[in-house]
């Protein structure tokens, strides 16, 4: 057997894909029968791999062990773990996936509400404060899924190094959410564009373009993120220069920006906080809807080849998004629009993006019409990580025994397809927005996965903090990891209780709304649509609980070696930091910023 990381092998740096079963001179390693058979599916005509004959509908026969390991791995873990689901995604996926994956409807469309909430220094306070979090929650990330990239991602590590009920809670609750927006995403999308033809067309028309996108695996949902996550970034950079011609008066004449504009609105009536403390409280809902969807990089470090190549400009990447995109365009946002301007309330979908509003009032003709379609394809980017989130997380489930063992079934081309299937029977609740109770209905369904996303990223924070217990526990050392997260455990601590202080400051304003209640009956109605998750995920809980009969693990009990991808020694990790250390300063540089 290859490795990697001793003597001349570090110098050139192979990574060596472990297939087959085999161990130097022959010695044979049996784990589950399902991986314990070789499946290679470029011998598969070239339809069944693309998803699109009968017989890419057939059960894979076993792993493709497509996932790279590094170092001197024990032969009774060669073969385990190797998940069913097939390495499709290239680098500039995992890339476009991280960088832009998750802009859609909470920058361009939410942030005008959050404006109204909070006032230009309120939304640019809560994004900065949800920024340093989430920073810290994708570092965190990294560093487990690199090591582990494993089925399911943070809710298998969740179940290994926390406690299986907790992440049966965790697992079926981020399943819920993800489902629950799917039709919420493709009921906006049809909103934006309703033209011509009744929502309830345009509704399946989106539903259609999702299924089929859908049919075509790990490597549709990677293309399509891809290409729209280029179509996102032109849109938010084009933004950001006409943003700034504008605030310096370089608008066409007549327009509401043809004169220097500078912070004026920072100090003019309504101010920078129109409503105070309770408006950036109001402002963090917002921010996290904006940044849901992060986290799929852990999800799909088991399908892509080398995490280890990979995922760390993957993890960094999310750090120039939040600071260059999401900060750079709210600050124009802020000293651009009115907090109380009136268009930010009248209207629907689009047509109350301050993205929209400011071609508009600077009456620049025909970009309007590119943000709008680009807030359509969002929507439906969105709608596709839905099904990606929901079906892998499901399938992980029933691995780990805590859904049924249909959802395991793994097609010939890497397709969850049952796990498809589940997710995508939800899509037709859109239909629901075209009776008149609909906006009710949709906003108690959004209520019951309201506080997932917070939930998953704690559940990252504690286990990466359980991780490091138990890692150092066993005798483990640091310089073993292949990659560190920035701040270690304490930046996982930070992350924690930042998120504890967010889910304070929801449960307040769900208490005390901005504009106050009018009655008892408003104010639970108000509390329950903002934390109704919380009852749910204590169900949940209480479920796998019951079921299962868990308890937390303590650090020397958890299995850090199941799915682990990087055996390398402290001298082999040594001796690689020093080759690379010896490279010229502007590729060390590079590597700081932006890889590994």
């Amino acid at each position: 057997m290859s490795q990697e990381g001793s003597g001349s092998a570090i110098n050139s740096y192979n990574d060596v894909e472990k297939k087959g079963g085999e161990l130097g001179g022959g010695h044979h390693v049996s784990v589950d029968p399902a991986q314990d058979v070789y499946y290679d599916p470029s011998k598969e005509k070239f339809l069944t791999r693309l998803g699109f004959n009968f017989e890419s509908f057939k059960r894979a026969p076993g792993t493709t062990r497509g996932l790279v390991s590094h170092g001197d791995i024990p032969p009774e873990y060669l073969q385990h773990d190797n998940p069913l689901l097939q390495q499709k995604m290239k680098p500039r996926h995992l890339q476009m996936i991280a960088v832009g994956g998750s802009i859609g409807t909470g920058l361009f469309v939410g942030s005008g509400s959050a404006l109204g909430n909070g006032g230009p220094a309120g939304i640019l306070l809560a994004w900065i404060i949800m920024g340093v979090m989430l920073i810290n929650v994708t570092q965190a990330l990294g560093e487990m899924a690199i090591l582990y990239p494993v089925s399911g991602g943070f809710y298998t590590l969740a179940s290994r190094m926390l406690d299986p009920a907790f992440a049966f809670a965790m697992g079926w609750n981020y399943v819920l959410q993800w489902a629950v927006v799917l039709p919420l995403e493709i009921t906006v999308a049809g909103s934006t564009v309703q033209y011509w033809v009744p929502l309830a067309a345009w509704i399946t028309i989106f539903m259609i373009v999702i299924i089929i996108a859908s049919a075509f695996g790990t490597l549709g949902y990677a293309e399509e993120e891809f290409w729209s996550s280029c179509l996102k970034l032109l849109v938010v950079v084009l933004y950001i220069i006409i943003g700034i011609v504008c605030i310096c008066g370089g608008g066409p004449a007549g327009g509401d920006f043809d004169t220097y504009q500078g912070a004026r609105l920072w100090h003019e009536s309504p101010g920078a906080f129109p409503n105070g403390f309770k408006g950036v409280c109001a402002v963090f809902v917002t921010a996290a809807f904006s940044f849901a969807g992060t986290e799929l990089v852990g999800l799909a470090a088991t399908e892509t080849p080398n995490p280890r190549k990979t995922m760390p400009s993957a993890v960094k990447n999310t750090f120039w998004r939040i600071t260059l995109i999401y900060i750079t365009s709210l600050t124009i946002v802020g000293l651009t629009i009115r907090s109380d301007d009136p268009d930010l309330y009248n209207g629907s979908g689009s047509d109350i993006s301050p993205f929209v509003i400011l071609m508009d009032r600077a009456r620049i003709r025909g970009l309007n019409h590119l943000i709008n379609l680009t807030i359509c394809i969002s929507v439906l980017s969105i709608g596709l990580s839905c099904v990606y989130a929901g079906s892998r997380t499901l399938t992980a489930l029933a691995e780990t025994g805590y859904a049924p063992k249909i959802f395991t079934y793994v097609d010939k081309s890497g397709r969850p397809l049952w796990s498809l299937v589940a997710i995508l029977v939800f899509a037709p609740i859109a239909y629901i927005n075209c009776a008149d109770v609909g906006s009710d209905v949709f906003d108690w369904l959004v209520a019951l996965s309201g506080l997932s996303t917070l939930i998953t990223w704690l559940s990252i924070c504690v286990t990466h903090i359980r991780f490091r217990k138990a890692w150092k526990v066993q005798g483990h050392s640091t310089e073993e990891l292949p990659f560190k997260a920035m701040g270690g455990a304490y930046g996982s601590w930070l992350g924690a209780t930042l998120i504890v202080i967010i889910l304070i400051a929801q449960f307040y304003i769900a208490l005390f709304p901005i504009g106050g209640v009018e009655s008892a009956g408003e104010r639970a109605e108000s509390f329950f649509i903002a934390y109704l998750a919380a009852p749910v995920m204590i169900l949940f809980y209480a479920v796998g609980f019951a079921w299962k009969r868990t308890l937390p693990k303590k650090a020397h009990e958890v299995d850090l070696d199941t799915g682990r991808k990087s055996w390398l020694t402290v001298e082999d990790m040594r001796a690689y930091r020093a080759e690379r250390a010896a490279a010229p300063l502007y590729i060390r540089i590079y590597r700081m910023l932006f890889s590994n």
